[in-house]
Parts: C-alpha cells; structure tokens; sequence
C-alpha cells in the first residue's frame, strides 16, 4: 500500500516542489508517529521529519514513510534541506500557522532561496485525503466507540438523586481511560435538570433530581481517532411534554440517518431532521448544525449543516445529532456516528435510542 506521504507529494502541484506541515493531526496522519513537535517535509523526492532530541530515539523507530533528521538549530536544519534538494517554492498550512510564526519560517526560507506559498492548497490535499476513512480507520473510529458505550453503561449505573454532574464525568472519563482509551475527545458534557437545555454546558456541583433529563455527550480516542455520541437519559418518569420531545428528537435522528448515503448533500441530511423538528412545533429550539465529520479531530469536514451542499461520498464518517433545547426547562440530543455507504449508511452505535427512565 502506497504510504500517504507518497500520495501528498504525488498531489502537490506542479508550482510548488515541497511542503511543510507543523499540525500536530496532520504530521501523525501522514508519519504515524505522535510528536508536540515536529516539521514534516514532503518533496517529490521523499519526506523528511526534523524532530529534536527528546523525540529522536522514537521517531526513528515510529514513524512511517520518512527519514528522521534531529536537528538542535532549526534555521541551519530548514536551510541544509532547501538547498541539497534545490526546494524553490514550498507551501504551508495556512490553519497551522500563526502569522509570526509563518513569518519566521518564511525569513528562514528566504536566506536559503527558497519562497514559501501559503494559501489553503495544502490544507484542502490533506483534508480531502483525510476526509474519506479506510477500512482500519473506521475500525478505530469503532474501538473508540466501544470504549465509550461500555463506559456509559457502567456509569449510568450510579445515576441517583444527589450525585452530580462532575462525578459522572469524571466516573465516565476514570472508564473511558481504564479501558484503552488515550484520553477524551473533548471535555466531556455531562448536564441535569434546566442545564441540558444548554447545548455545550459544562459539568458542575448541580445534582440530579427525580425527573430530570441527564444529557451525556461523550467520546473518547483510541490511537489517535475519536468517538462522538450523545445519550439522554432520565431519572424516573419524566412529564408528557418531557417524552414528547424526546419522542421528536428520536424520529428526527431516524429521518436524518435514513438519508445518509453517497451522494446526497449534507443540507439534505440536515433539512430531513430540522423540518421533522419544525414540523413538529419547535421551531427555533435546534439551534446548531445537525452533524459533522470525525476522525483524527472530534470536528472534521464535512459539516452536516443548513447551507453546505457538500456531497457525500463513501467512506466518510459524520455524526447525526439534532436536538430540541427549551431554555431555563430541558433539552434533549441523540447522537450517533455513521459510515456513509453506497446504499445508506452504517451506523457505528449500538446502544439503543428508546428513553430510558432509570
């Protein structure tokens, strides 16, 4: 199998001759090989990976498809590579950069010759390379998963009146961790009561009370690639008008993942669940954008949003999430990741999606 550094410098176009990559996700996307530091060179001669010491040792061993080269003065490193390899124009990741360090890197480049380009063509190779998962990234992508619905389970066992939202997501991330899990995929959001109304509130001291909503959205990584899922859960029974928004929710999400396949448009996948939600009578209570893609980020393209047209291709993987939020009363959101197919989707959740009055 071709490494993917291989296939970036195959793609650089024909008026730049090299490439520097700084993101931390992109160089371990293309090396394998997890640094806090690191400048990745892809030429069309081969790539070139200059780490420094503390970092030397394992990326010799780790990483993929590339020479290691340690360097103790950066500058004099960049401008030995540009001038053995007669580089002449490189681009930069334009998301990557601030612009004082661009504008170092390009001060370096200008002594050896070189002239850095930065525009978003580097940004749009890797993204489009990344956007469409291999089957061993979508195995991944489903270990995380696991991870994070066996955690789940485990710790909705302790929901009770009095505990509070900080000790259900530190039980859940405590899991999450213990099962094989490098961390979380982002601070994990776990809301009671009046809160879950609020759609990326943030755990506190506030207890759980007999009827209230519990919203979990959680995730965690497994070697590099993340999980995403939102569950909403109750404590006893919940009002009429409590069930009849989860109910909405619920068929809402079932819409939108029953028009996920190759080929439809994102603004499609939304539209299926925002009018189910309008059409409903709440209208103006899901506020934020129906899914996104996942994968080495918790928030990748595409976004499964109003306006993005977007097509669909498989292989990607999005996540299908809309919600009903009342302010100052509830809120409700289910969430799931999906495999785009040719034929519809798979979805990468197992756990079921009825409410669960505990």
């Amino acid at each position: 199998m071709e490494s993917r550094l291989n296939t970036l410098a195959a793609l650089l176009p024909d008026e730049a001759d090299a490439a520097l990559i700084i993101s931390q996700t992109n160089r371990r996307y293309l090396t394998e090989f997890v640094s806090s530091l690191g400048y990745l060179f892809v030429t069309k001669e081969g790539s070139f990976l200059l780490a420094d010491s503390r970092y030397e040792e394992a990326a010799k061993k780790q990483a993929k498809g590339c020479s290691v080269i340690l360097f103790s003065k950066l500058a004099d490193t960049i401008k030995q590579l540009i001038t053995e390899h007669k580089l002449k124009r490189i681009l930069l990741e334009c998301s990557a950069f601030t612009l004082t360090e661009a504008e170092r890197i390009e001060s370096i480049f200008n002594q050896a010759g070189a002239e850095s380009v930065r525009s978003k063509t580097l940004d749009k190779l890797i993204c489009d390379m990344r956007i469409i998962k291999t089957s061993s990234e979508i195995a991944k992508i489903r270990r995380a998963q696991h991870i994070t619905e066996d955690s789940f389970n485990r710790t909705i066992k302790l929901i009770r009146e009095g505990v509070t939202e900080r000790e259900l997501a530190l039980d859940l991330e405590f899991r999450m961790r213990a099962s094989g899990a490098e961390s979380v995929s982002f601070d994990l959001i776990v809301l009671t009561g009046s809160k879950t109304s609020m759609p990326h509130g943030v755990p506190d001291d506030t207890r759980v009370k007999s009827g209230d909503f519990i919203l979990f959205d959680i995730g965690a990584t497994f070697e590099g690639y993340h999980s995403d899922m939102t569950r909403t859960v109750a404590l006893g029974k919940v009002s009429s008008s409590q069930k009849r928004i989860y109910n909405t929710v619920l068929n809402a999400q079932l819409e939108a993942l029953s028009a996920v396949r190759e080929g439809v448009s994102c603004a499609e996948i939304d539209k299926a669940a925002r009018s189910y939600i309008d059409n409903a009578g709440y209208q103006g209570l899901f506020g934020h954008s129906t899914g996104h893609g996942v994968g080495m980020d918790i928030h990748e393209a595409p976004s499964v949003s109003p306006n993005n047209e977007f097509i669909l291709q498989s292989g990607m993987v999005i996540t299908v999430e809309p919600g009903i939020y009342v302010p100052g009363k509830c809120g409700v959101r289910i969430e799931d990741m999906a495999v785009v197919t040719s034929d519809g989707c798979i979805n990468l959740a197992s756990l079921p999606k009825e409410l669960i009055e505990l």
